[in-house]
């Protein structure tokens, strides 16, 4: 055990973990995006999915999932910082001429800053939602959660928030993705170009996916 703990404090290990945790938070991005499309079929259909998922048997096993998703969560967030300082620390003094790297883009350059921005937005949407569908006190109204979506979408200063967010976020998938095949060694001249193009997809699909809803409610919802 002690050779595979090791293993992640190096370098290469440390990547390694960035990319499979990375992998697998885009697994749940994309079933996330799945169970929110319930949105755009009624205040029924997506209550009928949350009661699915919250209040059946099912429960149990979104309880171990949670568990397995915090963790991926913070095993990302903490080995992402652990990178970030051991570049800075790889170089302490700054250049008086800073020179970069004609390969390299913005958006690689600043993984961190997205990620910051990420996070925020993970802590905020988390208030808003997770925890207003289980302790909050709009329920006690009788809310039902597809309300509390809608309550929280129709605000306009948490729909542009969430919708700049989401921008962050397609940038910092569509680096991330194709640094993570790099990091699993699937770089090559050949595959490479599709590799790029894939994740370009997928952080597309994900961001304006989920940008779409805040969208929606506040701009086209008339009550449904």
């Amino acid at each position: 055990m002690g050779w595979f703990l090791k293993t992640f404090n190096y370098s290469v290990g440390k990547k390694l973990l960035m990319a499979l945790t990375g992998f697998f938070l885009i697994l749940f991005l994309c079933i996330h995006l799945f169970g929110n499309s319930f949105l755009y079929l009624g205040r029924d259909a997506f209550n009928n999915y949350v009661h699915f998922l919250n209040e059946t048997d099912l429960v149990y096993i979104i309880r171990v999932i949670e568990i397995i998703l915090v963790l991926g969560f913070a095993f990302h967030i903490w080995d992402g910082i652990r990178l970030w300082w051991q570049n800075r620390k790889a170089r302490p003094v700054k250049y008086f001429v800073k020179t970069v790297d004609p390969k390299s883009t913005w958006t690689s350059r600043n993984m961190i800053y997205s990620a910051l921005i990420i996070f925020v937005f993970l802590i905020i949407h988390l208030r808003n939602f997770w925890y207003e569908f289980k302790y909050g006190s709009i329920k006690e109204t009788g809310a039902t959660d597809y309300d509390i979506v809608v309550k929280t979408f129709q605000d306009p200063v948490y729909m542009i928030f969430y919708v700049v967010a989401m921008v962050f976020l397609f940038l910092h998938l569509h680096h991330g993705f194709q640094s993570a095949f790099q990091t699993l060694g699937i770089n090559h001249k050949k595959y490479t170009p599709f590799i790029v193009w894939f994740g370009r997809v997928i952080a597309f699909v994900l961001s304006a996916g989920f940008a779409s809803f805040p969208i929606y409610f506040f701009f086209f919802y008339g009550g449904n």
